[in-house]
């Protein structure tokens, strides 16, 4: 069984562990050349992964990206808004953190991003529970 999920194109966690941590590393890099709006976008690249492991170091990656945004106004324009839906469920799990700097920066962004994108981005991450984060 495991051999027909492979291939049928779906990695195993382990496998899938290690794409995001090399996508973290990644993230990291351009956030340490400045380059921020790259970093969200990479962060934000491909489906959320199911596994509770992997959705958890997927997190950790994409709040390193999300909390080095400065101005997140200015970063909205520069994403495809292919991008805003899934940012949008990023800021509730941010928000759902607890933690008083990362809510701060999540209420920014989903304020922002409701200007941008409108209500329907809230609602298709709202009711969309397939691909959770």
């Amino acid at each position: 069984m495991a051999e027909a999920k492979k291939s049928m194109g779906f990695d195993n966690v382990e496998d899938i562990l290690t794409k995001i941590e090399n996508k973290s590393l990644k993230i990291e890099s351009l956030i340490k050349q400045y380059k921020f709006i790259e970093a969200i976008k990479t962060a934000l690249e491909g489906y959320p992964p199911q596994d509770e492991r992997c959705k958890s170091a997927n997190w950790i990656g994409v709040h390193k990206a999300l909390m080095a945004i400065k101005d997140v106004e200015g970063m909205l324009p520069s994403l495809d808004p292919q991008y805003y839906d899934i940012l949008m469920k990023y800021a509730y799990r941010g928000l759902s953190s607890g933690n008083r700097t990362t809510c701060d920066q999540c209420l920014k962004i989903h304020e922002k991003l409701t200007e941008k994108a409108g209500f329907g981005c809230i609602l298709r991450s709202l009711v969309d529970t397939v691909n959770t984060v």
